[in-house]
Parts: C-alpha cells; sequence; structure tokens
C-alpha cells in the first residue's frame, strides 16, 4: 500500500475510507463483560524522548524494548524482545500462543503494510463445534476451557516475517532479555497478581497450576519471584533455530499433546496444522479525519473498517467545539451504532467471503450512514446499510465474543513505526499450559457459536483453515504533510474500537497529551446500550443522554491502551493507567 498516494487524494478530495459492524443478533457480544477484570489504577508519567519510544503494558517488557533501540535495533527488533518479556510477565493477554496483528510505517519508503498473524482454525474444524448434542450453543467458559478452543498461533511467525522485512540485529540477540527473566526470575506485578485471585478455571490445568499457584493450591501474590525455565528453553530453541523450532519439532509436539490431552475438552489440531501455518501480508484501511489519515487493521480484523467509518461519520460534526462531555459522547455512540450494525454483517475472513471493504468506506455510504445521527435522539440500534457489493450479499449476521489482548507500539531512530496487538484471547487463555512454559489462546471461540442466522450463514461462523472476526486495532496516524503523528492501539475485547478511537478524539479534537489522552474516560456503544466507564467523569453524563434516549450502562471498561505522538522535539508517550504499562525512550 503507497499511504504517499492516497493520503494526496484523501486531502484533494477530503474522501475516501470507511468501516464497522453489529446488528441485534450481536447483542451476546456487544453485553459481554469486560474481557480482562479490572485490578485499579496507577498514576503513569508522560514518557518523552527526543530518539525513539516504545509504549507496552508492562515495564520490563518496554525496557527489554528500549535496550534494544539503544542497541541501533529496529521498531520489529524491539517489538520482538517486548513480547517475548510479555509472554513471562503479562500471560495472561499475550504469548507464543495466540496471535497478533501488525502495522508498519517504512519511513524510508514513505509506506504502510500490515501482517496478520491471527489464529486460525484446524483442518478438522466444523461451523458446529461449539454446538452441544441438543444443538444448543455451548456456555461460553464450557467452550473455552480446553483443546477444542485453541487455534492454530500465528505470533511466533508474524514476528519472524517482519524480522526479515525490517529486522537490523541478528534475531538470537532479541530473546536474551526474556531468558535471563525467565531464569533468574521476575516479580510477580500486582496485575497479575489480582487476576490470579479472580481465576477460577487455570488450576484445572496441572501444568499451569504447579506454575502460577503455591504448594497450597493458592494464587501467587504480588511479588513472589516467579522463575521459569521451561520458557527459557523453548527461547533458546526458537532463538538459534528460527519459528520452525516452534512450528514443528518437541515444541510442536507437546503444543499438541496438551490440546489433545484434555480430559474432558480436547481439541482436534496436528502437526501439520501448525507446519502449514502462514503468515499473509495485507493492505491497511485507511479513513480521513479532519486534516489526518488513520490507518488501521483490515478483515479479518473489523477495527480498520469501524475505526474508519466512526471517523468518517464524526466529520460531520464538531466535537473539537464540543468538548468532551455528553453532547460529543452522544454522537460517538450513534456512530458506534452504525459502525457494529455493519460489522456483524458484512466483517470477516477476507479468504472466505469477498468482504466490501470498498463499499463500506466509500465516502458517499457514509456520508448517508452520518445522515441517520440525531442532534436530539439517539436511534436506539442501529440496522446495517447497503454499501456497494460486487456480488449479492449471502451471509447473516454473526457476534463472536472476543476478549483479553495487549498492545505495542515504537517508532526507531530512523523513524519508522511499528503499531501491534497481540492476543491469546480470554484472560489465560484455553488455561492450558505447554511443558514449554507458555500458555495456549482460545481464540476459536471468536467466532460464532451459532453457523446460521437468519437463514444464512453467519459471516463469522467456524470453518476449516478460518481466521475468527477480529477487533484489534493497531493504528498509525498520518498528518496532512505525509508524516507520523501518532501510534494507538488498545486491549479490550470488541471494545478495543472505542478506546482507540476515544484516545485519537482526544488527541485530535481536544488537544491531549497522550498520557492523558489513555487515561481519559472510556464511552461508546456497540450496537447495544450506551457504555460509560465505572467511576470516571463519564458516568455522570448519563442523565443527558437518557434525555435524548439512550439506555446507558455503566460499567468497568478496562481498556489497555498505548499512545505515542510525534512532536517537533521528538516523542511523547502514554501507557493506559488501568494497567501496568509505560512508555519510555531516550
Amino acid at each position: 500500500m503507497n499511504i504517499s498516494s492516497q493520503n494526496r487524494q484523501a486531502f484533494a478530495i477530503v474522501a475516501a475510507f470507511w468501516a464497522l459492524c453489529g446488528s441485534p443478533s450481536a447483542l451476546a457480544q456487544q453485553l459481554a463483560p469486560a474481557p480482562e477484570a479490572a485490578t485499579g489504577k496507577a498514576v503513569h508519567a508522560l514518557g518523552q524522548s527526543s530518539k525513539y519510544m516504545v509504549a507496552a503494558a508492562n515495564p520490563l517488557a518496554a525496557e527489554a524494548g528500549r535496550e534494544i533501540l539503544r542497541e541501533g535495533g529496529s521498531a520489529v527488533d524491539a517489538a520482538i524482545a517486548v513480547q517475548m518479556v510479555l509472554n513471562l510477565v503479562e500471560p495472561q493477554s499475550s504469548g507464543l500462543g495466540g496471535g497478533a496483528f501488525l502495522l508498519f510505517w517504512d519511513e524510508k519508503s514513505r509506506s504502510m503494510t500490515s501482517l496478520d498473524g491471527r489464529e486460525k482454525a484446524p483442518a478438522a474444524a466444523t461451523p458446529y463445534r461449539f454446538l452441544s448434542p441438543d444443538g444448543k450453543p455451548m456456555a461460553f467458559m464450557d467452550a473455552v476451557v480446553g483443546g477444542r478452543s485453541v487455534g492454530v498461533p500465528g505470533t511466533l511467525r508474524l514476528l519472524e516475517v517482519a524480522h526479515k522485512k525490517w529486522g537490523k540485529l541478528p534475531w538470537s540477540r532479541l530473546f536474551d532479555r526474556a531468558i535471563t527473566l525467565a531464569e533468574k526470575g521476575f516479580a510477580v506485578s500486582p496485575r497479575l497478581a489480582g487476576l490470579l485471585a479472580q481465576e477460577k478455571f487455570l488450576a484445572t490445568n496441572p501444568t499451569a497450576k504447579a506454575y502460577f499457584y503455591d504448594a497450597d493450591g493458592k494464587p501467587l501474590p504480588a511479588g513472589t519471584t516467579l522463575k521459569n525455565p521451561n520458557f527459557a528453553n523453548t527461547l533458546r530453541s526458537v532463538a538459534s533455530e528460527g519459528a520452525s523450532a516452534f512450528y514443528s519439532g518437541p515444541v510442536a509436539e507437546d503444543i499438541i499433546g496438551t490440546i489433545h490431552d484434555h480430559p474432558t475438552n480436547p481439541g482436534d489440531m496436528t502437526l501439520a496444522d501448525l507446519a502449514n501455518y502462514q503468515v499473509i501480508e495485507r493492505a491497511p484501511v485507511c479513513g480521513p479525519y479532519h486534516a489526518f489519515l488513520v490507518c488501521s487493521m483490515g478483515p479479518p480484523s473489523s477495527g480498520g473498517v469501524a475505526l474508519a467509518q466512526i471517523f468518517g461519520i464524526l466529520n460531520h460534526f464538531d466535537l473539537a467545539k464540543m468538548g468532551e462531555g455528553a453532547e460529543a459522547a452522544h454522537y460517538v455512540a450513534e456512530a458506534g451504532r452504525l459502525a457494529f450494525a455493519d460489522r456483524a454483517l458484512y466483517l470477516g475472513d477476507p479468504d472466505f467471503a469477498d468482504i466490501p471493504v470498498a463499499g463500506l468506506i466509500d465516502h458517499n455510504y457514509v456520508d448517508s450512514r452520518a445522515s441517520l445521527v440525531s442532534p436530539d435522539r439517539s436511534m436506539g440500534q442501529a440496522q446495517a446499510g447497503h454499501p456497494q457489493l460486487k456480488h449479492s450479499w449471502r451471509f447473516g449476521p454473526s457476534d463472536g465474543v472476543e476478549r483479553g489482548t495487549s498492545h505495542i507500539d515504537i517508532i526507531d531512530e530512523s523513524g519508522n513505526a511499528l503499531a501491534m496487538t497481540t492476543t491469546i484471547e480470554d484472560a489465560f487463555g484455553a488455561r492450558l499450559m505447554t511443558k514449554g512454559g507458555f500458555l495456549l489462546n482460545n481464540e476459536l471461540t471468536d467466532f460464532n457459536f451459532v453457523p446460521y442466522t437468519d437463514g444464512k450463514p453467519a459471516i463469522n461462523r467456524l470453518e476449516a483453515n478460518k481466521r475468527p472476526r477480529s477487533s484489534m486495532s493497531p493504528t498509525i496516524v498520518l498528518d496532512a504533510h505525509n508524516h507520523i503523528y501518532a501510534l494507538a492501539g488498545s486491549a479490550g475485547g470488541s471494545q478495543i474500537i472505542a478506546f482507540v478511537a476515544k484516545t485519537l478524539f482526544a488527541l485530535i479534537d481536544w488537544h491531549k497529551d497522550p498520557q492523558t489522552a489513555v487515561d481519559m474516560a472510556n464511552f461508546g456503544s456497540r450496537n447495544g446500550p450506551t457504555e460509560l466507564e465505572l467511576g470516571s467523569e463519564a458516568a455522570p453524563w448519563a442523565a443527558a443522554l437518557e434525555a435524548k434516549g439512550h439506555k446507558v450502562r455503566i460499567m468497568d471498561l478496562t481498556s489497555g491502551t498505548q499512545a505515542i505522538v510525534a512532536t517537533p522535539q521528538g516523542y511523547v508517550g502514554g501507557a493506559d493507567f488501568r494497567r501496568e504499562g509505560v512508555a519510555i525512550g531516550d
């Protein structure tokens, strides 16, 4: 994708791109609880640097990335080091057993691309995987816990592909910090301890129980030194042999054995599924907002299309003049409703359906959607629109419950930029830990449990070798001169889209610094109620919104947002105070 030509066109005619989705049948997803439980908030200082910056969800991980940048490593080199440490210190959210989306800006060629490392369904998977014998959908946690929910992991293969394209330091060097921490130990963080204290299923796996719990079966408290020599051995193999050491050989055999050996809910992934996994390079989805171009991940993520639609709709309204408050929240929620209505019906794996991205982000279509927004009254529940299609649409709407993730933003000294969102789905994934020291994902529960809706095959139904729809939204924003303005992304399941949108509104319209922007109250709508963050400055907006007909839900909205903004002096960055991250550089 050549952003230069797209950017010129977008700013010349103020048109280009937009989209997202939702529908009545998607309410199960929209009303799902927060992906990872809240564990308190901490004060984080605004990060500032003149050369480079890394923002990640844990200080040890961010420091590993900065160490690589100090040695002259690229943004991708640093991201590999960050991800390996996150696997140790934030295992509930991401790791080798999961998948990721990576958006990369190449400063020299002034171009942007994305890599799809989303997990895949095994070749043996069928659309009826999560139906009980009576034909009814399984209870969510009954589906999650065990091998049935595990998708073929993509994170490590994605990082290897990215390193071959944009890496500078030797691959083996990038694992040193994680290997040292795994062997010598690290302190269990307050967030990890808090989530372990609330976790009900992890101890059913003997390997996970031996690692995360003490001799009396109690979850490890904060400050406990935790060592993972098995993970160190896995990383040594990968460092010396490449990703093939993960996708074949003893590590792969251990993964398959762990999946198959679950006593009540085994899976059917094979060694061939692992060996055949491939990363796909895809074009980002971009859309204009004021003088900026907002680019994010295209299908199978719904994030890029959703953000383009939301920003396109809100180009018609003056959020800067409104300022923070109930009035702006009304318009943002209405845009979210429209986007999620389209998301439910039109977005899924582009290798299994002709996804109408161009029609969904067409400026005439988005303008028509914006005309449905009233200043005085909420539309309640939006219906999917009718974008231009190449063929008649034969799919029904889909839900799919998305859960936990982590996000990494990095800009290196050469100006190359990386935004990567990485996941194992639910907190602690499928609650299966391999003997190699990492947890496995439960990504297949992101598919629709019911394969047919409205008499048609659900767009996000499970099929062999298919990638489940996601909301992960690694985002890079370019200014009117085609230079990096900001990076952003978040954890948070399907709420990621609203978390990222809020952060960018705060940066662009309300001129907040990135730390203030990520910490601001979360709000939005997934075509259900208008959601306002419990205990935040948004909660008092409820009365004004209800007066406009909104059904309001005040709830924990546990984002995990990171953001970096480029300035004439260098970079400033923020990491969500709802988690433990930092934005650091030199």
